[in-house]
């Protein structure tokens, strides 16, 4: 049923940097048996309803630029890491992508414009590269329910531009609303249900959280007769990890180590094992492994937690 016969995707995603990415900086990745990387170059847009997407500038880091993903992607396939091209777009100040919303047809004319030339020229490098996978988007909910025929033209210049399989990276509580789906090679979710209560939940409870939502999750894959993509998956090292995944706030300044690691074993196990799930990209990644992460951290990345190691028993596995 996985259009990558039989080989799950046991991805990471790659955070750009400002530097180059050297053999030392994916040997890391090829130690955890990661067999893929989301690569992520970064568009800007000043506010929510500002319609244009500005990228590949100075001033931006190297890794967030063309230049730098295409460095970063050569880099990947010389250790046998494949590709999926996860271009994003960043509002100033971080606020959530899926409230991007023009307030009249010119805006939305000038943002389909803008947003179509970004996408293409990533989905051109996508090729150019030979990158299995290219995300032709990421929590863009509002632009999506509001421009549906936009979208799916899009998804037919793509195709013109790139011959690779295409997904869509909609948020756990967006999925259900994306109007696409037939159209593309792989469901995407960033998969930050809410599973547990919890401040320190155990792998049973968060395996009983995860129960309606793969009913959900599955019967979305039979109907539109796709595999499910994880575009990203992921826990906090803190309190009730489980409870509100999605939180990236600093609001939250416990370190839990257990329940990351608990939370994540759960997903694994629930998903990693069904021939409707084609795998996922473990967020977030970062090139200077020795520095990041620690049993100090109470971010997402698992580098140097616990959670690595069963991480790296799962990918090894399958």
């Amino acid at each position: 049923m996985s259009p990558l016969e039989n080989e799950k995707i046991n991805g990471v995603s790659f955070v750009a940097s400002r530097e180059f990415v050297k053999d030392a900086h994916i040997a890391p990745i090829v130690n955890i048996h990661a067999n893929y990387a989301a690569v992520m170059p970064f568009g800007f847009v000043q506010e929510l309803q500002d319609p244009k997407v500005v990228y590949n500038k100075n001033r931006q880091w190297f890794g967030e630029t063309r230049v730098g993903a295409k460095q970063y992607i050569e880099a990947l396939q010389k250790k046998n890491i494949k590709i999926m091209m996860k271009p994003q777009i960043w509002v100033r100040k971080g606020e959530f992508t899926g409230y991007i919303k023009m307030k009249n047809e010119a805006d939305w004319k000038l943002l389909e414009e803008s947003y179509a030339t970004f996408i293409l020229d990533y989905a051109a490098l996508a090729e150019e590269t030979k990158a299995e996978i290219l995300c032709i988007g990421t929590e863009l909910e509002q632009f999506v329910v509001n421009r549906p025929d936009f979208w799916k033209q899009l998804i037919v210049e793509i195709r013109k531009v790139y011959k690779g399989k295409l997904t869509y990276a909609a948020n756990w509580d967006e999925f259900k609303r994306t109007p696409f789906w037939s159209d593309l090679d792989f469901i995407g979710m960033d998969a930050y249900f809410p599973i547990s209560e919890e401040k320190t939940p155990t792998i049973e409870a968060c395996i009983e959280g995860w129960k309606p939502h793969v009913a959900t999750i599955k019967s979305f894959s039979e109907t539109y007769k796709k595999p499910i993509l994880f575009t990203e998956f992921g826990y906090r090292s803190v309190d009730y990890s489980g409870k509100e995944p999605w939180r990236s706030d600093r609001s939250m300044t416990s370190v839990n180590l257990e329940a990351q690691t608990n939370t994540t074993k759960a997903l694994l196990q629930t998903f990693w094992k069904e021939d409707w799930f084609a795998g996922g990209f473990i967020w977030k990644w970062f090139h200077n492994h020795q520095e990041v992460g620690g049993e100090t951290n109470n971010r997402f990345t698992p580098q140097n937690k616990p959670v690595e190691k069963v991480i790296k028993e799962v990918y090894k596995a399958f």
